[in-house]
């Protein structure tokens, strides 16, 4: 935590409420409220002042808690009754000092999105009114004279729609009430703040919230008057400012009725509107205060309902009586029941210790995950927590979480607007509702709470603005967010890191596709399935600590399970090689690995693109293979059209005769399957975009042997036709393709579907063309010589010829 290298009185400003807040306590504590004899008359007129102008002064506090007739009715009636007395000086009529005359409107209708914020604005006026007199008494202590505590407390009359907030700060003389209240705009918390800066003595830092000189005018939000009766110590006199919504002008009278005069200090009373009478409901007052000023520095009293239970004696019923007198026994009892008696008292409402200004060292983990339980409404305990403070060029402090489970709403993954982020500025609570300023969107698991004291906020402290300050604020946050989950993914319990992964992989993953700045830290937390580790997720640095000697590259195959990925033919020469192929089963993981492009200067190789570079070429041995094959080759592709861009040698077959491979720059198989499940059945607007296709012959198999041989005996052979028909749809079901397989003895089966296991399906289907085919166009003494045995001629022509001659036409 941030401490100043000398004492001073900025350090004063922030810490020295020690002492004071230690003094402040409810009222119905007696020792508070009569700390000396001396100071006990003022101190019944101060509290009898907050709670109604017709109670008298007395010693007894359970008579001043439980008096029934103890509300704010009778005091308005009495400040009522006094404006109109003939002793009551007359009240002066002011215009309001501004450029536009309906400024007043827009500040009602158009600065402010909620109106629950008038409460928020109210007391951070009333605690730079405490701040400012706690600053000052520094150097003047008769300013504290009145030996008032520094509190605010808050009351509220449902019944008729009243609300009073009442501080005991600097308060306000009678031209201060001109120049603030009287001039929209201006405000004297700037001012002061602006002589703060000027003075040598009082150094750079402060504690004041409000600076723009509109939060007074919010009262008029829910209020259709307000009046502000305000006595500053360093006058003998009291002032009451009164204004009505929509006015050009506002009054302002001396006080002169002695049963609402005030020691020092403020108290505001704002006369709500119909539609708004529900703010003065005492719950509804406190879950605001607990909302948005839960850590105000000073404390916050709000006026609630108490009640306690005790026995009270219940008429016997005559009958009931008659019975007991008849039994000569029996002994007489008075019955009784439990009662609840209500009364009104002051209860303490905020916390005056926010967790995150205190010392991580001083604070427990108990203490970390009650606060996010209570914050933010959870009920499992985080997986981790990060406690700093940052400092340089922003300063701000700040606790992030990371849940123990994922949202039950599915939206948040693709919603830029989360509520996971609270902002504080100056210990007040601004806003939850941000669309990406603090937090990126692939973020936005992470929980927390960021408090600073210099952030740029708008007039209404309700929208960020986009500066500097919020960018490199953002990349701090960013950056913290980060190194907890790196701590996490290093943790000696595996578990909780997999429970992580399971939960927010898909965030991490988008984080690579929207944040190419870190990519750097995103890489190391990404985990996959690969082909030597089918049970357990690995991360990419393991993947580069098990890689070959000789491999350059970091191997990978997108599909749509981890079946379908460790059977497919693309992996076939890896496997022989011993070489890891990382197997990318979830839909967003092939996009965030091509956005990622290379892991630790290891480039990422889709092995079902074209030219696999396996780092094993032999140019001799390729020449003279393509010199065998290439009319077949050409042979191949004068039948299959354009369904292939061209026919090659593959290198990465070595059990298959074939296989589809997509365009270097196209789409995969995988791609184009998640592409076209996204149209509706409509793929006519997806076949510009569709890769070109390879088809990859195994020159070592019996099938391609084959047709090699057909190629060069009889092209036009019907039976070697089909053939080929027949190897490239089953290459388009072994690969990943989706198809409708046609033109072939197979095309009733509905192949619209890739099956669980395609190159299980393959593989069955070249072993019975293996069989079908096997030497029909070899030399003729090769494919005579079976005829030589008699019993075998008919078996032949039963496998081949026949369902030949009956499926084709003549």
């Amino acid at each position: 935590m941030h401490r100043l290298s000398r004492p001073s009185v900025s350090y004063v400003l922030r810490h020295g409420a020690a002492r004071y807040r230690n003094a402040a306590a409810p009222i119905s504590s007696t020792s508070a409220l009569y700390d000396t004899v001396g100071d006990m008359d003022a101190k019944q007129r101060w509290y009898s002042v907050l709670t109604s102008g017709k109670h008298a002064a007395s010693n007894s506090l359970t008579q001043l808690n439980l008096k029934s007739n103890l509300s704010l009715g009778s005091r308005y009636e009495s400040t009522a009754a006094a404006s109109d007395s003939s002793a009551t000086p007359p009240a002066e009529r002011y215009e309001y000092q501004a450029e536009v005359s309906r400024l007043m409107d827009l500040i009602v209708n158009s600065l402010y999105s909620n109106k629950e914020v008038f409460l928020r604005e109210l007391i951070s006026n009333a605690s730079d009114a405490l701040d400012k007199l706690r600053f000052l008494s520094v150097t003047e202590p008769e300013l504290l004279k009145d030996a008032a505590d520094l509190d605010i407390r808050i009351q509220t009359d449902k019944d008729n729609g009243i609300v009073t907030i009442t501080d005991t700060g600097i308060g306000m003389t009678r031209k201060e009430l001109i120049d603030c209240l009287g001039t929209i705009a201006q405000s004297g918390t700037a001012k002061f703040l602006k002589a703060l800066k000027d003075s040598k003595d009082a150094g750079g830092d402060n504690n004041l919230i409000g600076q723009f000189g509109v939060g007074f005018y919010s009262a008029f939000l829910v209020a259709d008057r307000v009046v502000v009766s305000t006595k500053s110590p360093k006058s003998d006199k009291q002032f009451v400012w009164e204004g009505e919504a929509n006015a050009s002008a506002y009054t302002i009278r001396e006080e002169t009725n002695h049963e609402n005069l005030i020691p020092r200090g403020t108290r505001l009373t704002l006369y709500l509107k119909r539609d708004d009478k529900g703010y003065a409901h005492p719950e509804r007052i406190q879950k605001l205060v607990k909302n948005y000023s839960q850590f105000v520095s000073f404390p916050i009293y709000t006026w609630q309902e108490k009640g306690y239970t005790k026995e009270v004696e219940v008429d016997e019923d005559p009958a009931e009586a008659k019975k007991d007198d008849q039994g000569e026994t029996a002994e007489k009892k008075k019955k009784t029941k439990t009662v609840v008696e209500k009364y009104w008292d002051w209860e303490l409402t905020n916390e005056t210790q926010p967790i995150w200004l205190r010392s991580p060292k001083d604070v427990t983990t108990e203490e970390y995950n009650e606060f996010y339980k209570k914050t933010f409404n959870e009920y499992l305990d985080p997986l981790a927590s990060s406690h700093f403070t940052t400092e340089g060029e922003v300063e701000f402090r700040s606790i992030l979480y990371i849940p123990a489970i994922s949202p039950s709403g599915k939206d948040d993954l693709v919603n830029p607007k989360t509520k996971n982020i609270r902002l504080h500025v100056k210990r007040v609570f601004i806003s939850d509702d941000f669309d990406g300023e603090l937090f990126p969107r692939y973020l936005s698991f992470v929980k927390g709470v960021v408090d600073s004291n210099d952030l740029p906020l708008n007039v209404s402290r309700e929208i960020l603005q986009e500066s500097r300050i919020v960018r490199i604020m953002r990349k701090r946050l960013v950056r913290k967010a980060f190194d907890m989950i790196l701590g996490l993914s290093l943790s000696e319990n595996r578990e909780d890191y997999e429970k992580f992964w399971d939960n927010f992989g898909k965030y991490l993953k988008l984080g690579c596709i929207e944040d190419r700045e870190n990519h750097k830290r995103i890489a190391p937390l990404l985990r996959f399935f690969s082909s030597q580790s089918e049970e357990e997720m690995i991360s990419l640095d393991e993947y580069v600590e098990n890689m070959k000697p000789e491999q350059k590259n970091i191997y990978y195959i997108a599909s749509d399970s981890l079946t379908s990925a460790k059977n497919t033919p693309f992996l076939e020469k890896l496997l022989e090689k011993d070489l890891e192929v990382l197997f990318l089963v979830d839909p967003i993981d092939e996009v965030a690995i091509q956005n990622l492009k290379s892991f630790k200067e290891k480039n990422f190789v889709d092995i079902s693109k074209e030219d696999l570079d396996l780092g094993d070429k032999n140019e001799e041995k390729e020449r003279e293979i393509k010199q065998e094959f290439g009319q077949t080759c050409d042979w191949i592709k004068k039948r299959l059209g354009d369904k292939v861009a061209s026919v090659q040698i593959s290198n990465r077959l070595s059990s298959s005769p074939c296989v589809l491979v997509s365009g270097k720059f196209g789409w995969s198989a995988n791609m184009e399957r998640l592409m076209k499940s996204q149209t509706i059945g409509d793929t006519s607007s997806l076949e510009y975009m569709r890769g070109r296709r390879v088809f990859e012959i195994n020159p070592e198999h019996p099938i391609i042997k084959n047709l090699n041989a057909a190629s060069r005996s009889n092209p036009d052979d019907e039976d070697a036709l089909r053939a080929i028909d027949l190897l490239y749809d089953t290459a388009l079901v072994s690969s990943g393709y989706t198809v409708k397989m046609a033109n072939t003895k197979l095309r009733t089966l509905p192949f619209y579907n890739q099956p669980d296991n395609p190159a299980q399906l393959g593989g069955k289907i070249y072993e019975m063309m293996d069989m079908a085919l096997s030497g029909k166009w070899s030399t003729p003494v090769a494919f005579q010589q079976p005829s030589a045995n008699p019993g075998k001629p008919e078996t032949l022509e039963a496998e081949v010829v026949e369902p030949v001659e009956a499926g084709g036409q003549k």
